[in-house]
């Protein structure tokens, strides 16, 4: 006889949208991961859930900002939310502004870094999310 799966495991938090945010993101993302035995996503996680975060509190003027974490049995789901219902675009590869350059570089980040990621509108605002496979690419 085997077990039942209960559902996936899952963490959440909330975050003021203050300059340590991402920083508390990162070290509870890369905690949870860590004690899902998950420490190969820790890096590419970190990176994500620190640009999602940065994007929140700089350009949403949310009043908080929600991670979560969630393991499935072949992903791991990452979902930022906040209370901007603006969702984010990619800026342009080719702008030639420093203040650009910049900016709109962690989209990009998290389209090379998640193995698939996207954005929904919500009724109080919007989630984005980002998702790693679980399983260990051959080297």
């Amino acid at each position: 006889m085997e077990a039942a799966a209960v559902g996936p495991q899952r963490y959440s938090d909330g975050y003021a949208p203050r300059a340590t945010a991402p920083s508390r993101a990162r070290r509870d993302v890369t905690l949870c991961l860590h004690t899902w035995g998950l420490d190969h996503l820790v890096d590419d996680a970190a990176l994500i859930v620190s640009e999602l975060v940065t994007n929140a509190v700089r350009h949403t003027g949310t009043r908080r900002v929600g991670v979560s974490v969630t393991r499935h049995p072949d992903r791991v789901r990452i979902v930022v939310t906040d209370t901007s219902r603006t969702v984010p675009a990619i800026a342009p590869p080719d702008t030639d502004t420093e203040a650009h350059a910049e900016s709109g570089r962690g989209l990009r980040l998290v389209d090379r870094l998640a193995t698939d990621w996207g954005s929904e509108r919500l009724r109080t605002g919007k989630r984005i999310w980002a998702e790693l496979a679980t399983e260990e690419a051959p080297r």
